[in-house]
């Protein structure tokens, strides 16, 4: 029987948090740093986090192994099962030629790249957070940035930045509810504070957007409809969360951010377009050029041309936008049905990790039930995602050995990434279940009642490393909510708080990067992804915990 020993280093808690550390300096150091390929940095980091487990913590080698291939195991699926369903459904519609009428379709909305960054990469994107989440934004709105010309490392930068806000209440609030539940908070509570929090971010990433498009120029042209975008976002999330439904959060805040911009845009256009599209050409070719003979990925090359010529008439534009209205369709009844709901939750498997469980507790000397492995082998969204396919492929008389086909080449571009993420899981179960994790954060929850500001940190670290708020959550909620009552803090707050700082941490996770740059075709470069994004994260981290700061004191009165 194992249980973790918080201090197991000279009995010092900042010692053993500096080597409980060590494994994720190992990841940023050779992915920053030395720009290695993130599968390499990965296995590299895993090594090092069963060093310190097995070394500095006194964890049997064989629970340490076991603990990392429960992780591996959880990586690959559902995780990865989501993506790998999730460009399936993507090349699905290229395969047909549909998604150049896709493509088309966004264009009658409006030609500025500036604006579809909006459209594609916020309000989109934020949807199928709502819906999917686990990466499967970014991985679709990647390939329909990349379609509209831009360069894959635009492309996935903007999306990657744009996948913020929606992260706390993605997955139908999953993140909250996972806090609620472990805090025995009421989630709508924690929902409401939340609501308090990430719309402010909400407000002014759509700047950040035109901005990584265009540049101060752009924001300078584009600012109004930016504005509108994130205002009507973060009023709609800031509403649904506090009194109509934090489950439906982001579902609402999307839908109508999506309508405010169109509307706007009926009666205001940016100007400068053409020379946005021309420079975004430019950078493309240049990038290609640089990249030598790397391409883009084969999922997102040029589609066969649709049948019916150029015109797009009605019909084409509703067929162009069929695997996404499917989409919504399946994960609305899916999530929101409770019958339907309560049917996929029964079919979940549990499986007690052979060899691991019962022989594992928590720091508190509980039972850890980390070790149950929860196998959704029908409620995944990788699986809701799959059965999104069948229908494409059947509506679009995609041929089914062409269907499989793809399904084959899709599961070969993602080799890599599946070998990225199956071993930063691996790290990041290795790390929870030895104690590496509840050190490092035990130690930074001693800063007392400073500790409102150093908050929001803890959900980003968590978030950067596993590439989940929702494991987040499950990592510090409660340590959050024991913090609070030491230093005389409200509870709820630091909770939220772990939940809105996991929402930045979420751009630079080597699980977000590497999904990102296998949908636009820079796998084996999330190294250039992770320099791009990282200033954006901690600036946005920054912002997060300052607002928490004052909340907890001067701006208690935004708090329900």
């Amino acid at each position: 029987m194992y249980r973790p020993d918080l201090s197991p280093v000279a009995d010092s808690l900042a010692l053993s948090a500096l080597v409980g550390a060590l494994p994720l300096l190992t990841l940023f150091v050779l992915l920053g740093g030395l720009r290695l390929k993130a599968h390499w940095a990965g296995l590299a980091a895993l090594g090092v986090s069963v060093v310190v487990a097995v070394g500095a913590y006194g964890m049997p080698v064989d629970l340490t192994l076991l603990a990392g291939a429960e992780g591996a195991a959880f990586g690959l699926f559902p995780i990865m099962w989501i993506v790998l369903a999730a460009l399936w459904v993507h090349q699905l519609t290229v395969s047909s030629g549909r998604f150049d009428d896709l493509r088309r379709a966004f264009n009658l909305v409006s030609d500025d790249p500036r604006i579809q960054a909006l459209i594609i990469a916020f309000c989109f994107g934020a949807l199928l957070e709502a819906l999917a989440g686990f990466g499967a934004p970014v991985a679709i709105t990647g390939v329909m940035l990349m379609a509209l010309g831009f360069s894959p490392v635009r492309a996935a930068v903007t999306v990657l930045v744009a996948n913020t806000a929606p992260v706390a209440f993605g997955a139908i609030a999953t993140p909250i509810i996972t806090a609620g539940s472990l805090t025995k908070i009421d989630y709508e509570d924690i929902g409401a504070y939340v609501g308090r929090q990430t719309p402010l971010l909400a407000l002014f990433v759509p700047l950040l957007l035109v901005a990584l498009v265009d540049g101060v120029r752009g924001m300078r042209q584009t600012w109004p409809a930016a504005l509108v975008c994130g205002g009507a976002f973060a009023v709609a999330q800031f509403v649904s969360s506090s009194y109509i439904s934090v489950e439906l959060t982001d579902i609402i805040a999307s839908l109508v951010a999506l309508a405010a911009v169109v509307v706007f845009l009926r009666v205001w256009q940016p100007g400068d377009g053409e020379r946005v599209r021309r420079n975004l050409r430019e950078a493309a070719e240049r990038e290609r050029q640089d990249a030598g003979d790397a391409g883009p990925a084969p999922e997102v090359a040029a589609s066969a041309q649709p049948e019916g010529g150029g015109t797009m008439t009605g019909a084409r534009v509703w067929m162009s936008f069929v695997p996404y209205l499917v989409v919504i369709a399946v994960f609305s009844v899916a999530k929101l049905l409770d019958p339907v709901k309560e049917f996929l939750a029964d079919s979940d498997v549990p499986v007690r990790w052979p060899g691991l469980d019962g022989h594992v507790l928590t720091a508190a000397g509980e039972r850890s039930s980390t070790t149950v492995y929860v196998f959704p082998w029908l409620s995944s969204p990788g699986s809701l995602l799959v059965l999104c396919g069948i229908v494409v492929a059947a509506v679009y008389r995609v041929r089914a050995l062409e269907a499989v086909r793809e399904f084959g080449q899709t599961v070969l571009t993602l080799r890599w990434a599946l070998l990225t993420v199956g071993s930063v899981l691996a790290l990041a179960y290795v790390m929870n279940l030895s104690g590496q994790t509840i050190t490092i954060g035990t130690w930074i929850a001693g800063a007392g009642a400073a500790f409102a500001f150093f908050s929001p940190l803890l959900g980003w670290l968590g978030t950067a490393v596993t590439g989940s708020d929702t494991s987040a959550n499950a990592l510090f909620a409660t340590l959050q909510q024991a913090a609070a009552g030491k230093a005389g803090l409200d509870p709820t707050l630091l909770v939220a708080a772990n939940t809105s700082g996991g929402v930045v941490g979420k751009m630079i996770s080597p699980q977000n990067l590497t999904i990102a740059a296998t949908a636009v075709g820079l796998l084996g470069k999330e190294a250039v992804l992770f320099r791009k994004a990282v200033a954006w994260s901690l600036l946005l981290l920054l912002a997060i915990c300052l607002l928490v700061l004052l909340q907890s004191h001067v701006l208690a009165w935004m708090l329900p």
